[in-house]
């Protein structure tokens, strides 16, 4: 009960309704709606007898709509619509619209028993989907867009997401433009502050809560110039503010060698310590026998390898996400003119019955499908309808060109993000460390004094390779330098 209540309380909210103007309802009253709902749980007892240990009270949809498309009338009208259709009438609901985000979107909350007590919803298999399907109907009928399907291998990924406000930063921001407006004094301030919707909790040290906040923020906490002695300096005109600059998120370096010192200060033992210094010195090899086989004399020449390779890369990428698009072009087109072609002859009878509203009932599927075709064809600027056979011959020969462009894609993704991409980095870290050639030498010579304690044989083999490749890599390391 608690929790039914909970919920149409949300959906009723007057700050997100337009003080209620936006809610309606089916067969029951918007002030006693959850006691209804519970009423006719009883009375579906005392009807059958049944009493189920997990009963399911209410069902509720969200349906949300694209930004600017609709008005929160029509929306609310949209979503009645699309409950009785679902329900056919024959369940209670409530439609509550919000116009408290930036996109208008509908809570719709349906008892899960039937009016006349006798049986319950059967929430059945993929009735989210047939949920969806109806209301991409409505929509398109409304002439409201719809979310498009892709495939999933034609779906992007996101990378990057908005930056979030934190409510330190907020608070700094709304503290900055109460000062802005110069308060008479303290307290003058600080109502200004809770009319922007904080509560102020005043004390020993002043603290302020948002809307959102479960815990209190004191102003002594928000940093420099934000305590209440500066803020009272601020106000009173013997200091001047300085308003809160937010810092940029610090870029993390990516390096393929290990930063030795910056683990062991991390806490890291020895023993990895030992693994990364000999871990630095063959990532240090393999990238010194890159320059010698590829003949890259300079970090200049190096850079511009790099930069072909990302260049090849993205051209096949481009080539390969055109390709993509215009598939799903003709795919869409091709669906559109089918649907147009069969659904005709259907639309030609509902235009010469003088647009019937019986004959839109009994055939509003196609009716909506060959208004969609013609809406698509209207948006495309299309003057005359392709034919289907083109369109099947250029998508073979799209796909074909597609599949025999990614072997080539997938091999410059390689390199440039493997072979010089990791090999420009490490080259990069030693043309701008000084002392990186003597401290690998270092290192070796260092693993070569911690394996004495071995077998004398095995010693003797260990130091002899060690000391080829210590003199190895000072040897090219320092000529690697001077050229560069």
């Amino acid at each position: 009960m608690a929790c039914l209540k909970s919920r149409t309380d949300y959906a009723q909210n007057p700050e997100k309704t337009e003080q209620g103007e936006l809610v309606s309802s089916y067969e029951c009253s918007l002030l006693t709606v959850d006691e209804e709902f519970m009423l006719s749980k009883r009375q579906y007892e005392l009807a059958t007898g049944r009493r189920q240990r997990s009963d399911v009270i209410a069902y509720q949809i969200r349906q949300s709509f694209k930004p600017g498309e609709i008005t929160a009338e029509e929306a609310n009208k949209v979503g009645y619509e699309l409950a009785m259709r679902f329900t056919k009438g024959k369940y209670a609901f409530i439609v509550a619209t919000h116009t408290d985000r930036e996109h208008i979107h509908n809570h719709i909350i349906y008892n899960s028993t039937a009016l006349d007590s006798t049986r319950k919803f059967r929430d059945f298999l993929l009735s989210g989907l047939a949920v969806q399907r109806l209301s991409d109907l409505i929509c398109l009928e409304h002439r409201l867009s719809v979310i498009e399907k892709k495939p999933y291998r034609e779906r992007q990924k996101r990378t990057l997401y908005p930056p979030k406000e934190s409510n330190r930063d907020h608070l700094c921001s709304v503290l900055d433009n109460i000062l802005a407006e110069k308060p008479k004094g303290y307290e003058d301030f600080l109502q200004k502050l809770e009319q922007q919707g904080y509560e102020v909790k005043r004390g020993k040290y002043t603290s302020v809560k948002g809307k959102r906040q479960k815990r209190f923020i004191r102003f002594r906490t928000l940093g420099t110039g934000y305590s209440e002695e500066e803020l009272k300096a601020v106000i009173a005109g013997e200091a001047e503010h300085r308003p809160h600059q937010k810092q940029p998120p610090k870029e993390k370096p990516f390096n393929l060698l290990v930063d030795v010192q910056a683990k062991l200060a991390e806490g890291k033992n020895i023993g990895y310590a030992r693994w990364a210094k000999k871990y630095n010195l063959k990532e240090m090899s393999k990238t010194l026998i890159f320059l010698q086989e590829k003949k890259i004399g300079s970090i200049e020449e190096m850079q511009e390898r790099v930069d072909a390779a990302t260049a090849r890369y993205h051209e096949l990428g481009d080539s390969i996400k055109a390709a993509e698009t215009r598939m799903t072009e003709i795919a869409v087109l091709r669906t559109h003119i089918v649907n147009y072609t069969k659904t005709r002859p259907v639309y030609d009878a509902y235009r010469k019955a003088g647009y019937s509203k019986r004959f839109l009932e009994n055939h509003r599927a196609e009716i909506t499908l060959h208004k969609a075709a013609k809406t698509a064809f209207d948006e495309a600027k299309l003057k005359k309808l392709p034919k289907v056979k083109e369109l099947d011959a250029e998508y073979s020969k799209l796909l074909t060109e597609k599949k025999a462009a990614y072997p080539d894609y997938r091999k410059a993704k390689d390199e440039m993000q493997h072979r010089f991409g990791n090999q420009h980095r490490n080259l990069f870290r030693i043309a701008h460390t000084d002392t990186l050639g003597h401290q690998l030498a270092d290192d070796q010579r260092q693993i070569s004094n911690d394996n004495d304690n071995c077998s004398f044989r095995n010693s003797q083999c260990i130091r002899f390779q060690e000391r080829n490749m210590a003199h190895m890599l000072r040897q090219v390391v320092s000529e690697s330098l001077t050229r560069i």
